[in-house]
């Protein structure tokens, strides 16, 4: 009695082996399974069937899971399929190969493929604007495409003097900035974001917003250009006054030399005696205008009877 249990338990484990699955009768999965971002929060999963696959007559389908972040399923004829997804808690998917018109061959394990989440890094800010008033530079922005509420980014703003080649870069958690600028000149802006420790833990900063150009460099202010000719001029024209003089002598002849006295001791020492002062004879033997000033004073002193 025993023996016959054991023979029948023994049946009943064991299956038969024609029961068990034929390996020609398995499909074979998928190869070179890849995930790929190919736009914002966008990715393309592609495949290729088994080369191996037996027989080569039947057609095959594909079963494709998505896991992460959210779950999904669906079943497509195509080796490559798009998914618009979040990304930034990271992207999994798994895709099998199946029997498209029912037929009897089993669907075949398994493959997958995983897109891990980027560094908690946002995509820049968009809609930026850049408008200047008088001397007020005024920058509004819009917070970048993400799951993120507002009050989730900080803000970074670089502003660029094209022409002084000066940066300045400011932070904010707001979605404007204004500055006051003090000269002409053109301007480059360009704003960044991150998320904040308030909804999450602190991330990378995102890429520069394209640059806004604002603002001219063409012209200079009409001080600097006044200023710049006036003093061009006067140069101008010392340089040609400086080479007229100095070819034609015309310095000489508008400032001449004044004539020194002679160094004669005589006449240096020459003194009218108390018989000669005021005499006519003194008068005419004067040589030096000096001189005949000093007799003409000591002739209005003696008076005219004193002069002979």
């Amino acid at each position: 009695m025993a023996p016959a249990l054991l023979i029948l338990l023994w049946a009943m484990v064991i299956p038969r082996a024609d029961l068990l699955p034929d390996k020609k009768s398995l499909l074979l999965p998928p190869v070179n399974f890849t995930i790929k971002v190919t736009g914002l929060a966008q990715v393309l999963l592609r495949w290729e069937p088994n080369p191996d696959q037996e027989p080569k007559d039947v057609e095959l389908g594909y079963h494709v899971r998505i896991n992460a972040p959210q779950e999904d399923d669906y079943e497509t004829r195509n080796t490559e399929s798009k998914c618009v997804t979040i990304l930034h808690q990271g992207f999994s998917a798994s895709v099998q190969t199946i029997p498209w018109n029912g037929h009897s061959l089993l669907a075949s394990n398994w493959v997958s493929a995983e897109l891990k989440a980027p560094p908690d890094r946002v995509n820049p800010p968009v809609n930026v604007t850049a408008e200047i008033e008088g001397t007020r530079l005024s920058i509004q922005w819009e917070k970048p495409i993400s799951a993120f509420p507002n009050h989730c980014f900080e803000y970074e703003v670089k502003i660029y003097n094209t022409r002084k080649n000066y940066f300045q870069t400011e932070k904010m958690t707001t979605n404007t900035f204004i500055s006051i600028i003090d000269d002409i000149s053109k301007y480059s802006v360009q704003v960044r974001a991150a998320v904040s420790s308030v909804c999450r833990q602190m991330g990378f900063w995102s890429e520069w917003s394209q640059p806004v150009y604002v603002g001219n460099d063409d012209q200079k202010p009409s001080t600097e250009w006044f200023l710049i000719v006036l003093m061009a001029t006067i140069c101008f024209i010392v340089l040609i006054f400086t080479l007229i003089c100095k070819i034609g002598h015309l310095w000489t002849r508008l400032f001449p030399p004044v004539p020194a006295p002679k160094n004669s001791i005589k006449d240096f020492f020459l003194i009218v005696s108390p018989e000669s002062h005021g005499t006519l004879d003194s008068y005419k033997n004067c040589k030096h205008i000096w001189y005949c000033y000093y007799i003409i004073k000591q002739m209005r002193k003696l008076g005219p009877r004193e002069v002979r």
